[in-house]
């Protein structure tokens, strides 16, 4: 029997158009023409400019058969060029792919064959990487090389390509007539996983998720029009975990940065008065790390995001004396960046900041546009009870996910299995209905049969006040099977032995679960800040 609200009430052109982020831009550009929207340098950029060059690009790619469905991949930083690319790119109907650019040579030609680009724009900085990359090809494919030269960059710049980035732009039309997609399931990114165990997925991304997860920043963040925002977080990383989109739907400033260093982020703070940035645990690290001379004068109220880790109780205070107010947010690449975030709650204010961190230190709730998060029984797909003791996996389900993986039906069939995408991170969730994150499932140590939590060691050694950086892995033991060996980066100057490390812990750990192994080095990071720990794996598996 067909309802009643179903009958002669069609979906038309008039009452439905596709989810897109590209109307972000149109709009803000009709709204706020002379408003600025990019700052790199002496460059200062408005809305109306923008849009007018994204069009550009759209229009010089098409004029060069790039069009729908094709892939157009950068190696860039985060300059004006990278965020033209994720409005041009799909306005072309094109898929963007932006590539890591600490990646070697082998990985970034697996991955230009893979998402088979037939354009890649270039940086100076990354033109002989890129050059060794398109010689290692193993499929021989016409690519347009495109040169984006920079001001900023600091060398001489290496041309490899045929045609520059402005040169380019000028063959294109600013009045172009770019199309929205006519469906919001359309491909607009492919983003690829870390691939620390065998080949990195190429994930795929859709024009409705993208939108979702750009507004859900918003609501996360209760960002206002016309914020202020520092691009320390690499944009190549899940898109920037949505902002270039989240920036335009508000009309806010990009404030684009080469090289994320505290000198220039606190530079930025005072110049721009930015007012929200993003980052890894070390780049909040490394600000609150700074010397004192060049934190002075900042006057006004920053929010900053972090991502791939728990903020440590040090770093959460050390933030609240530089007025920086800190959100803990969760997410993979699967999920366009965080979609969980730890909402605080004014009653936390008037706690002491150990109770703060431990508070701030879980994973939280869904974001407003993801549908729902939670930890089940991955073996019977029921959702394991609110008692902050009972483990299971963290799973998502929502519109803010991926399409799946390219050319990769059987990982995306696992992905995907019961319904819910499955994360692999081991977690609780607490009787206020926030999830805490116990570790990777294959983070886990397991010592003369006891389950030992990684992060809970980790939490330990963040405690003692010469740790800038921490990560423990099991390292293999005749008597115990595994135990726990620490790899620790220390603050610019301090000085401490094994046997302090040790010490401390004991303080605050079982016994079982204190590290027998303790190693000072520069811990191994990807281009995001997150320590790598396959390779300290291979490290402790051979002292």
């Amino acid at each position: 029997m067909t309802h009643i609200f179903e009958q002669d009430l069609p979906q038309t052109q008039a009452n439905f158009v596709a989810l897109s982020p590209l109307s972000f831009i149109e709009r803000s550009a009709l709204v706020y023409p002379d408003r600025l929207a990019v700052v790199h340098g002496a460059l200062r950029q408005t809305w109306s400019q923008t849009y007018a060059r994204c069009r550009q690009l759209a229009s010089a790619l098409q004029q060069r058969g790039i069009g729908l469905g094709d892939t157009v991949a950068v190696i860039l930083p985060n300059t004006p060029p990278m965020v033209e690319a994720h409005f041009g790119v799909p306005m072309a109907g094109a898929v963007l792919n932006t590539l890591n650019t600490r990646l070697d040579a082998a990985a970034l030609a697996y991955m230009l064959d893979h998402g088979e680009a037939k354009a890649v724009i270039v940086d100076p900085e990354f033109a002989a990487v890129m050059a060794h990359a398109l010689s290692l090809r193993e499929v021989q494919r016409d690519i347009l090389v495109i040169d984006a030269e920079d001001a900023l960059y600091p060398g001489t710049a290496q041309r490899i390509g045929s045609v520059t980035y402005e040169a380019l732009l000028a063959s294109g039309s600013a009045d172009f007539a770019w199309e929205m997609p006519s469906a919001e399931w359309a491909a607009i990114s492919l983003n690829y996983t870390s691939g620390t165990t065998g080949r990195p997925k190429g994930v795929v991304y859709h024009h409705r998720g993208a939108t979702l997860n750009a507004l859900s920043n918003i609501l996360e963040w209760d960002m206002p029009k016309h914020a202020i925002y520092l691009w320390t977080l690499p944009m190549f990383h899940c898109n920037g975990w949505c902002f270039p989109w989240t920036i335009a739907a508000r009309a806010g400033v990009n404030v684009c940065l080469r090289r994320v260093d505290p000198k220039a982020i606190f530079d930025a703070f005072r110049e721009h008065g930015v007012t929200h940035y993003c980052g890894a645990p070390i780049v909040h690290a490394a600000l609150v790390a700074a010397p004192d001379d060049i934190k002075q004068g900042i006057q006004h109220q920053v929010k900053a995001m972090v991502a791939g880790a728990a903020p440590p109780a040090a770093i959460i205070e050390g933030m609240e004396k530089l007025g920086i107010d800190l959100t803990h947010t969760y997410g993979l690449t699967e999920i366009y960046g965080p979609a969980a975030i730890c909402v605080k709650h004014e009653a936390w204010d008037a706690l002491d900041v150990g109770e703060r961190a431990r508070l701030n230190a879980r994973q939280g709730v869904n974001y407003h546009l993801q549908s729902s998060v939670t930890v089940m029984d991955s073996a019977t797909m029921q959702r394991v009870p609110a008692d902050g003791q009972t483990m299971g996996e963290i799973m998502f389900r929502g519109s803010i996910m991926m399409k799946g993986y390219l050319k990769n039906p059987k990982a995306t069939q696992e992905a995907f299995e019961g319904g819910w995408f499955h994360t692999g991170d081991l977690a609780v969730i607490d009787p206020d209905g926030y999830i805490k994150i116990k570790d990777r499932s294959k983070d886990i140590i397991i010592s003369g049969g006891e389950n030992i939590s990684s992060i809970e060691v980790e939490d330990a050694l963040y405690r003692h006040p010469a740790v800038m950086a921490a990560a423990v892995v099991a390292k293999p033991d005749l008597k115990w099977g595994e135990t726990p060996c620490a790899f620790i980066e220390l603050k610019a100057g301090a000085q401490v032995t094994a046997e302090d490390i040790i010490a401390h812990c004991k303080q605050h750990l079982a016994g079982f679960k204190v590290p027998r192994a303790v190693v000072f080095m520069d811990l191994p990071k990807t281009s995001t800040g997150k320590i790598q720990k396959f390779e300290l794996r291979t490290i402790a598996g051979s002292i």
